[in-house]
């Protein structure tokens, strides 16, 4: 998963804009543009982001590591 695309597609999904965002988490609204480029990202940061979407990255982001493992199992028990 990609968690800058994912916090990006969830900010549209609830109508924030890049400005609100900024202002919530107290930065420039060029950090959060940084934000969509980043494959991973500080607990810290993705905690406030959580909080300011009302939206839970951590479940998506556990979920997202269960699935590869399973998939990594099944290929290994297949070789």
């Amino acid at each position: 998963m990609h968690i800058g695309q994912r916090i990006k597609e969830i900010m549209q999904q609830k109508h924030r804009s890049v400005i609100w965002v900024a202002q919530q988490i107290a930065c420039e609204r060029t950090n959060v543009y940084n934000i969509f480029a980043r494959e991973d990202i500080s607990t810290g940061l993705l905690r406030q982001l959580c909080i300011i979407l009302e939206h839970d990255f951590f479940k998506e982001l556990s979920a997202d590591v269960s699935l590869k493992r399973k998939n990594s199992r099944k290929k290994n028990s297949l070789t």
